[in-house]
C-alpha cells in the first residue's frame, strides 16, 4: 500500500480492487468502519488492512 493514513472511498476501492458499492455494503454491515470528517467519508489504512486480513482468514 502507501504511507498515507486514510483514503477516500474511491481511493480505497482502487487500492483493494473492490467497487465503491461493495465498500459501502461493508460499511453498512459493520465490517469496515468509516471516518467522517465534515462531509467526507474516509477509510483509515489500518481499518482497510484489518478488513482485508479478516477476509483472507
Amino acid at each position: 500500500m502507501t504511507d498515507r493514513i486514510s483514503f477516500s472511498i474511491n481511493e480505497a476501492a482502487a487500492l483493494c480492487g473492490l467497487s465503491r458499492t461493495k465498500l459501502y455494503e461493508l460499511i453498512r454491515a459493520g465490517e469496515l468502519k468509516p471516518a467522517k470528517v465534515g462531509l467526507r467519508t474516509l477509510i483509515l489504512r489500518a481499518d482497510l488492512e484489518a478488513m482485508l486480513q479478516r477476509a483472507t482468514a
